[in-house]
């Protein structure tokens, strides 16, 4: 027996600005259907959406719900107008006596209910608008990205809530982890079209590679045909002019078809170069301690070498960003220190856009720049050390036109993404610091974008939520667990969940060793207890540190100054090499100030493979 679906679109066509977003669309949603809605960005997702829930009306066609069927929508920038809590709002539309449920949710979302509106951040506001949908609990929930904003801890508490419910819904989203768990089938929305497979989403990307392999095959073989028939018609069509005017209008036909063919958007040309080799030692944290009425962290110690991909990973508020700040220099340590290594060439993504004029243009924002050695009146920005005009590269990250002259807020979160992606990649860097990046990006974009880290000459120190990304890209994980607690392991989220669920002592041995240190970046042991004693095989098996002798003690002291004093010196050499005419007027002096400089450098590097293997021994 058929069932009758929940929500139907038939015909529907919308058309933005002459564009068409979608043409006879037709869609079904079924009882207990639970559906990622992917795309590019600029696609129509959130469009598409919007029509389901009945807010946006299309040009043509029907949006048919069954009886008594209850829709809710929870979108990206919720409306909070006339509220005085986030909690009065999420219980708005609840009966009398069922406002229990409001804090049910908001404790799991992690935000308080009784938080002014006016008050509020954005993340906040969202959540209060998925507590709003979940408390409410219609037949379909229409889900627009859900899990930006939300921790780890969070997401995996709203995939209970809705693995575990009877509601049908339509996820959009960019985190692969969130959709693999819970998709049971597919709707891609590529070029007005919106086709469905009835699997999940693991099995997204194989469908969508055969389809364009199948799209491609038929380009081709209609452009073979296009030719011969071309042919044909320039070379027998005078024979034979009255016979085969019918084969000359059948290829005009096939060229209109082949006119008609939408060709694929193409991805981002993202690129990232690394600029001069950091030294070997990025930096190095001893002792960090900092408290903002909470403790942030506690005697914390961290070494991050040249090439690591460092992920910071905790719930919301434990203080990641602050800890980014303060290995940075940012944020000074109540105790502790802090030691840069040489020749950093840091850029930073910062996840409030914050180096983004909301008022100004897409040009300007690229062309007054002075990191990019523009000025504001500049048609060419300089990327990665060459001219390239304004209005190409913003092409490269998929904006045309139309776009250059329009203000930032009106771009939609992705685009803001890809804008400032723009800006940090013109510049040529050795460490990346990348805070919430993968938010609102697309999956291609995403795929991309971890193409490009696993590729970088350079250093990552990386803040994210998303599961699956920080498995992709993390080589170390400094898991910030609250109450000034934070440990260091190896690998990414899923290595980092494994070792978590040991013992003890395994997860002392995976964070470094003897005195929780580890050459790849160590913590000492949160302040739970001593690491545990190693069994008497494992003591017997394992090599006797040769302690320093007095001549390798007093090196191993003399060794800060001596690199203190390599780097005055390599910076007093840069300074003096930049200056663009030195060439030309004292070729001689540029020649040897060059030869000091790569010697000076050499040294170095050699100076802190030195200091580096007389502090371990000196550690073990």
């Amino acid at each position: 027996m058929a069932r009758t679906p929940l929500l139907q679109l038939s015909g529907t066509s919308l058309t933005f600005g002459g564009d068409p977003v979608f043409a006879d669309l037709d869609l079904v949603i079924q009882p207990g259907d639970r559906l990622a809605l992917v795309g590019r960005n600029g696609t129509g997702k959130s469009t598409l959406m919007k029509i389901m829930a009945g807010l946006i009306e299309p040009d043509s066609g029907e949006r048919t719900l069954a009886p008594a069927t209850s829709v809710g929508y929870m979108e990206q920038d919720p409306d909070l107008s006339g509220f005085a809590t986030l909690g009065e709002f999420a219980a708005s539309g609840l009966e009398p006596g069922e406002e229990y449920r409001v804090e049910m949710f908001a404790e799991g979302l992690k935000f308080r209910a009784d938080t002014p509106v006016e008050t509020a951040s954005g993340g906040e506001k969202r959540r209060a608008a998925l507590a709003k949908l979940l408390a409410e609990g219609p037949e379909l929930m229409l889900l627009d990205e859900p899990t930006n904003h939300l921790d780890i801890e969070a997401i995996a508490w709203l995939e209970d809530q809705l693995s575990s419910g009877r509601q049908a819904f339509v996820l959009i989203s960019h985190d692969r982890a969130f959709l693999r768990a819970l998709a049971r089938a597919t709707l891609w929305i590529d070029r007005g079209q919106v086709r469905r497979q009835d699997k999940g989403f693991e099995h997204f990307e194989a469908w969508r590679e055969k389809i364009w392999e199948e799209e491609d095959l038929a380009r081709h073989k209609l452009d073979r045909k296009i030719k011969a028939e071309a042919r044909w018609a320039v070379e027998g069509i005078s024979a034979r002019r009255k016979r085969n005017q019918g084969r000359v209008r059948a290829l005009a036909d096939l060229r209109e078809n082949r006119a008609a063919m939408i060709r694929r958007q193409g991805t981002a040309d993202l690129a990232l170069e690394g600029g001069a080799r950091s030294g070997r030692m990025v930096m190095e944290a001893r002792g960090l301690t900092k408290n903002f009425g909470k403790p942030i962290v506690q005697d914390f110690d961290l070494r991050v070498m040249r090439g690591d991909r460092v992920a910071f990973v905790g719930p919301n508020g434990v203080g990641k960003t602050t800890l980014l700040k303060m290995l940075m220099g940012e944020v000074e340590p109540d105790s502790g220190s802090v030691r840069h290594g040489t020749n950093l060439m840091p850029v930073t993504y910062d996840q409030n856009r914050s180096q983004l004029d909301p008022d100004a243009t897409l040009w300007d924002s690229l062309a007054t720049d002075p990191a990019l050695g523009v000025s504001g009146k500049a048609d060419q920005v300089m990327v990665r050390g060459n001219p390239k005009h304004v209005v190409a590269y913003l092409k490269d990250f998929l904006f045309d036109e139309r776009q250059v002259r329009a203000p930032v807020r009106s771009l939609s979160g992705g685009e803001k993404a890809r804008l400032l992606l723009a800006r940090l990649m013109a510049r040529e860097s050795n460490l990346l610091i990348l805070d919430e990046p993968t938010n609102d990006l697309d999956i291609e974009t995403l795929d991309l974008l971890q193409e490009l880290i696993a590729d970088y000459d350079g250093t990552v120190l990386l803040v994210s939520h998303d599961r699956d990304f920080l498995d992709r890209v993390a080589t170390i994980t400094v898991a910030m667990e609250g109450d000034g607690q934070a440990r260091v392991y190896p690998g990414g989220w899923s290595d980092y969940r494994r070792q978590r669920g040991g013992d003890e002592g395994a997860t002392a041995q995976a964070e470094g060793g003897s005195g929780g240190k580890s050459r790849k970046g160590g913590a000492k042991p949160a302040a739970t207890g001593a690491q545990a004693p190693a069994k008497a095989e494992d003591t017997a098996a394992a090599p006797v540190a040769q302690p320093l002798s007095y001549v390798e003690q007093h090196r191993l002291a003399e060794l800060p100054a001596l690199m203190a004093r390599l780097e005055a010196e390599i910076a007093k050499l840069e300074e003096f090499l930049s200056d663009p005419e030195l060439f030309t007027r004292e070729p001689v002096k540029f020649r040897k100030a060059t030869e000091g400089l790569v010697q000076r450098q050499a040294a170095l590097a050699e100076a802190e493979d030195e200091w580096l293997s007389l502090e371990e021994r000196a550690a073990g």
